[in-house]
């Protein structure tokens, strides 16, 4: 239910974005390192926003997957630990 909401959150923040920029119809000039270009500013807020998500998103999943690799393993150990211990226990 989190994933849902947070991926409805930011289509809001991205739809917010296309009616900011869609309101400011300015050409805006982009220097790079060898060249520069003009872009719309609705095209510039999209392509950022866009860049800035998926950055986010890639670095989020590397955290996701490398805690999840260790739940598993900790599962694994605990489940040894708890296959060598005596059965016995009276609770």
């Amino acid at each position: 239910m989190k994933s849902f909401v947070a991926t409805v959150l930011v289509a809001l923040l991205f739809i917010l974005a296309l009616i900011f920029g869609a309101r400011n119809e300015q050409v805006v000039t982009i220097s790079y390192f060898v060249a520069q270009g003009e872009y719309r500013l609705p095209v510039v807020l999209a392509v950022v926003f866009f860049v800035g998500f998926m950055l986010s998103w890639l670095v989020a999943s590397y955290y996701i997957v490398r805690l999840k690799l260790s739940l598993a393993a900790t599962k694994k150990k605990l489940n040894q630990v708890l296959a060598k211990a005596p059965q016995d226990i009276d609770a």
